[in-house]
C-alpha cells in the first residue's frame, strides 16, 4: 500500500520500520527531521509537511503524543485532512481523548474520507519486532482495507465494533489497569524491600506463581531494577493516559477511585524532577515515601 506516517517517535520509528521491511511504500514526515532521515536508508520518502506524507496515499497512520499533536497535524495548515483523497483512510494509531476520535471520524466524513481508531498496546521494542497488540474500531470496510498494515506492525488486532471511540476507550481503560498494576507492585516491593526481603526472590516467586504475567514480568522487572532512565513510556505521558482515562469516566459517570491514586502518583513523580523518566519511576516514588534511597 502507499501509506504516509507521521510522528517517529520512540514507536513510531519501530512501526514505520516494520511497514518498509512488509514491502510497502511509505512516505514518513516528523517534526524533528532527523529522525525521518534515518528512515530514508531505509526506503521510506520523506515529506516537508503532514500534507505531503498525505497526498496520494491510501492511507496515513498517525503515531503521535497527544491531541494537541494529532489536532495540528490533522487539522492544522497543511495538515493531513486537506491532503488526503477521497477514499483513503486516517488510521489513527495515538492514544487520543475519545472526544478527539469523535471529532476527527466527523471531520473525515465530510471530507469523504475514512477514518479507523487503531491504538495499540506495547513498548518500544515490541513496536521494533512487529509484536503489538492493535485495538481497532470504525468502519468495518475500511478496517479490512488496511488490515495489512497492522499485520506488518502488530501479532494481533482486536475488533472492537464500528463506533470509532470505542478502540480509544478501551486503550485507556487498558492503560488504566496497567498503571494500576505498576502502583500496586511499586507499593509491595517498597514493603518487602524495607523489611529487608530479597526483592529478586520476592519477583521470581511473583512471576512464576501468582502472577505469571506479561505485564507482571515486564514491570516487576523494572522496579526490581531501578532502571528508570530507559524510557520505553515516560512519566508525563502516562499521567497524560490517566487523565484522559478520568476525563471519559467523567463523562459517563463512573467512578475510578484507583485511577485517582494513580494519577497523584504521577502528579508526585513529576514534582519530584522525574520528567524524563520511565512510567516505572513510580517504584522510585514509592521507595522514597517509604523512607528508602
Amino acid at each position: 500500500m502507499r501509506v504516509g506516517f507521521i510522528g517517529l517517535g520512540r514507536m513510531g520509528e519501530g512501526m514505520a520500520e516494520r511497514l518498509l521491511a512488509a514491502g510497502h511504500s511509505v512516505t514518513v514526515y516528523n517534526r524533528t527531521a532527523t529522525k525521518a532521515a534515518n528512515l530514508k536508508g531505509r526506503g521510506a520518502t520523506v515529506a516537508d509537511t503532514p500534507a505531503g506524507a498525505a497526498a496520494g496515499a491510501e492511507a496515513v497512520v498517525t503515531m503521535l503524543a497527544d491531541d494537541a499533536a494529532v489536532e495540528e497535524t490533522v487539522f492544522g495548515e497543511r495538515g493531513v485532512l486537506a491532503a488526503l483523497p477521497q477514499g483513503a483512510v486516517h488510521v489513527s494509531m495515538s492514544t487520543i481523548s475519545v472526544a478527539l476520535s469523535r471529532r476527527l471520524a466527523e471531520a473525515h466524513a465530510a471530507a469523504r474520507q475514512r477514518y479507523v481508531a487503531a491504538p495499540v498496546f506495547g513498548r518500544p521494542q515490541a513496536a521494533h519486532e512487529g509484536k503489538l497488540y492493535v485495538i481497532v474500531s470504525g468502519d468495518a470496510e475500511a478496517a479490512r482495507s488496511v488490515e495489512p498494515l497492522f499485520s506488518a506492525m502488530g501479532q494481533r488486532t482486536y475488533a472492537m465494533g464500528d463506533d470509532p471511540t470505542a478502540a480509544n476507550l478501551v486503550k485507556l481503560s487498558g492503560n488504566f489497569l496497567i498503571q494500576v498494576v505498576l502502583e500496586g507492585l511499586a507499593e509491595a516491593f517498597a514493603l518487602v524491600r524495607k523489611a529487608g526481603v530479597d526483592v529478586h526472590a520476592f519477583r521470581e516467586m511473583l512471576i512464576s506463581s501468582l502472577f505469571n504475567a506479561p505485564v507482571v514480568h515486564t514491570y516487576s522487572g523494572l522496579v526490581e531494577s531501578g532502571k528508570d532512565d530507559v524510557v520505553g513510556f515516560g512519566a508525563p505521558l502516562a499521567l497524560k493516559d490517566v487523565r484522559l482515562a478520568l476525563t471519559a469516566a467523567e463523562a459517563l459517570r463512573v467512578p475510578m477511585p484507583f485511577a485517582s491514586t494513580v494519577r497523584d502518583a504521577f502528579v508526585s513523580a513529576l514534582a519530584r524532577g522525574y520528567e524524563n523518566k520511565d512510567m516505572s519511576v513510580l517504584g522510585r516514588v514509592a521507595a522514597e515515601n517509604a523512607g528508602l534511597r
